[in-house]
């Protein structure tokens, strides 16, 4: 088993059992860097952990809820015992539920009625699982900001990068609780940028497009394998008309985390979608 140098630096990872940020996490444990992976599935936390520890890596898997303040606080205090102090934060905890999602694009009077099997609209739908979303998006990035940011800034430095979306730019069809609340992960991350630089701490966030895991699987392709409805609706607007793979964003992130290469760069949200948002679709 590897043991933890004194001398690396140190990152955590929230999400990082999901397929972006486990990628992420890997990338940073084969540069030396010590990962401490947050995330509330411990048996994909460990998998990840497990290939750390097989490229002679340095990892923790704490099993934790990213929007429960007591929890994160309790995955802080382990990781300063066992590790130390972090200079690096990704906050990629966050995603979707079917259940915030509508069956249509537009209105549709079958909405006014009870929900039963697709016909769930804005207007019938269950506002705790709306709020849930918002709960998962935004304070579950805000409390690892708020935590992990306070032992940065008693170090005297560190760098964040929040995870934000093609919603955090322009609105999406059907998925209106996401879309609000990765929007609010852009504007709080330019907000964050700026409070913490007297700290030396720089805030960036990376906004994916359309990258294939586990749940955007199945609302991408058919059971048969072949693009769905609106699959192919996302690649006509998509000029590299393709769907990103999650080592694509190592780039970026290494970019942003490196002091000597984004030592100036804070503030910022970074697109990675295969020019979406540059295609007006006209």
């Amino acid at each position: 088993m590897a043991v933890l140098d004194k001398n690396k630096k140190i990152a955590v990872v929230t999400g990082a059992g999901g397929t972006l940020c486990s990628a992420m996490a890997l990338a940073l444990a084969q540069q030396g860097i010590a990962v401490a992976l947050l995330g509330r599935d411990l048996g994909k936390l460990e998998d990840v952990r497990e290939k750390i520890l097989l490229n002679e890596g340095f990892a923790i898997a704490i099993s934790t809820d990213v929007t429960s303040e007591r929890e994160v606080l309790a995955a802080n205090d382990l990781i300063l015992r066992q590790m130390g102090v972090p200079s690096i934060l990704i906050n990629g905890a966050g995603g979707n539920q079917a259940a915030a999602v509508t069956d249509f694009t537009t209105y549709e009077p079958e909405e006014l009625t009870e929900e039963t099997e697709r016909t769930r609209g804005f207007l019938n739908m269950d506002l705790k699982v709306f709020e849930s979303v918002l709960q998962t998006n935004t304070m579950g990035t805000v409390i690892p900001c708020q935590i992990f940011g306070k032992e940065m800034a008693k170090k005297g430095g560190g760098a964040i990068i929040n995870i934000a979306s093609m919603n955090s730019f322009r609105p999406l069809s059907r998925v209106g609780a996401y879309g609000m609340a990765k929007a609010g992960i852009a504007n709080f991350t330019q907000w964050l940028a700026s409070y913490l630089a007297p700290a030396n701490i720089r805030v960036n966030a990376i906004a994916p497009g359309f990258f294939v895991n586990d749940r955007s699987r199945r609302i991408l392709f058919t059971e048969d394998g072949s693009y769905s409805e609106r699959g192919n609706s996302i690649l006509r607007q998509t000029p590299l008309k393709r769907f990103g793979d999650a080592s694509e964003l190592i780039g970026c992130m290494n970019w942003l985390v490196s002091e000597e290469n984004a030592g100036f760069v804070t503030g910022t949200v970074i697109p990675v979608d295969g020019g979406f948002l540059a295609n007006s679709g006209i």
